[in-house]
């Protein structure tokens, strides 16, 4: 398996658990609990940051392109119209 998979699987694997994450913290009661998920979210949130940063240095990955000023006002519009 080449640096490559590794780096985008555990992208992958850490994304789905920030999803769980989330849907743990919402489902829980206890004050403490959610305190230590939310931790745990925060943690892997910046993990998975840090890393799609190094995988898009060495070319793993791409950003998607910056969308222009014209695009976002037009998507802006659609979505205000009734």
């Amino acid at each position: 398996m080449q640096e490559r998979d590794i780096v985008n699987d555990v992208l992958a694997m850490t994304k789905s658990s920030i999803q769980s994450y989330g849907m743990a913290i919402t489902g829980c009661s206890n004050q403490q609990l959610r305190s230590a998920l939310q931790k745990l979210r925060d943690e892997a949130e910046q993990f998975q940051y840090q890393l799609s940063q190094i995988a898009e240095q060495k070319g793993y990955t791409s950003s998607p392109p910056t969308a222009n000023q014209q695009d976002i006002s037009q998507i802006k519009n659609q979505l205000n119209q009734p």
